[in-house]
């Protein structure tokens, strides 16, 4: 290439590293050499000689459940975050390396992420994949962010949605709003530290409350089936008191519980409101429109990229655990009425799942 520009292999060198030194009429001749010849840097070489691999793993768990028509329609949480992430890997020319585990809970999980690290400059790792003591060996040899995870772990930085906000917000609006008094709740996974506090939060706030109860809670594993499982087990109780509103720790599983219910010909939320958490694309489309609450999933990946990459930079960086927002979403399956403002399908798009 230097030859073909007429110029020295530093200069090649200079242009091609984005380095100053070097005139705009030579820059422009070196890039067309570039361009003519298809020349791509040796990322190899490359990371010999700055130390760096400019990759970064993301290590999120597959479906939890077995996979529903449901699941195949995509825009699901990791799908989301993992946009935010290419956006903020984008703007500084790195990559990332995706690794869906398929049973974090054997103990060869955690030699898995162990071979990830030496590949990547730094992980970003879904809530619930590795307990804290696992997590402190791995982020003591690499730099890791948590995504959706505990805000009180200590040995890696975090990013989550304000889960206690909304899960408030939810109960307070189906008792205080419609006058609920007999609700169930669908929580995700145990391990999964959003799961939790979602779970936890909506029972105290619902606490708060005279002569309303919380009828049961059936341990779900953030699918479709699981929202299935739980109305199947709740019709099915003998002597059996119907909730009024069903509560669901994410939104598939308030996708699943419509399902059933309309087999079961009980409407919503007529006879019984279902809601949701996450505002995932798909719930809007629904018959009725899913009431949930909006966690910035895309925004996630965004915060937790720039973190890692930040304390990729700097390893000495303080702790750092950021909260973002969250926002109760009114639709129709609470109970309220339909408004444009809301965000419900059009009657053409909207996807009945009787």
């Amino acid at each position: 290439m230097a030859r073909e520009a007429g110029v020295s292999t530093a200069t090649v060198s200079r242009v091609v590293h984005g380095q100053d030194r070097v005139r705009p009429s030579t820059r422009q001749r070196v890039l067309e050499v570039i361009e003519a010849l298809g020349y791509v840097p040796d990322s190899s070489a490359q990371s010999m000689v700055s130390k760096r691999k400019e990759v970064i793993g993301l290590v999120a768990i597959e479906s939890r459940s077995p996979d529903t028509d449901i699941e195949q329609e995509g825009l699901l949480f990791m799908e989301e975050v993992l946009r935010g992430v290419e956006s903020s890997l984008y703007q500084v020319g790195w990559s990332v390396l995706i690794s869906i585990l398929r049973n974090p809970d054997r103990p060869e999980a955690f030699r898995w992420l162990q071979k990830i690290s030496a590949k990547v400059d730094g992980m970003l790792i879904a809530e619930g994949l590795i307990p804290s003591e696992q997590l402190a060996r791995l982020a003591a040899r690499i730099p890791v962010v948590l995504v959706a995870g505990s805000s009180g772990e200590t040995h890696a930085d975090v990013v989550d949605g304000d889960n206690r906000a909304g899960a408030m917000a939810l109960a307070r609006h189906l008792v205080e709003q419609h006058s609920k008094t007999r609700l169930f709740y669908i929580a995700g996974p145990p391990e999964a530290p959003d799961a939790r506090e979602r779970r936890t939060v909506f029972a105290e706030t619902l606490a708060e409350y005279q002569g309303v109860r919380l009828l049961g809670c059936f341990e779900g594993r953030f699918a479709a089936i699981s929202g299935q499982r739980a109305v199947r087990e709740i019709l099915a109780a003998p002597h059996r008191e119907l909730p009024d509103a069903i509560a669901c720790g994410n939104d598939q599983m308030a996708i699943g519980a419509i399902r059933e219910l309309h087999t079961a010909g009980i409407r919503v939320p007529e006879d019984i409101a279902v809601v949701g958490f996450d505002d995932m694309h798909l719930g809007a489309l629904l018959t009725p429109p899913l009431t949930t609450v909006h966690q910035p999933m895309r925004l996630l990946g965004e915060r937790a990229c720039s973190m890692l990459l930040e304390r990729i930079a700097d390893p000495a960086l303080p702790h750092r655990a950021e909260r973002l927002p969250t926002t109760l979403v009114i639709r129709e399956s609470c109970g309220c009425p339909g408004h444009p403002d809301r965000g419900h399908a059009s009657p053409s798009d909207a996807l009945d799942l009787r």
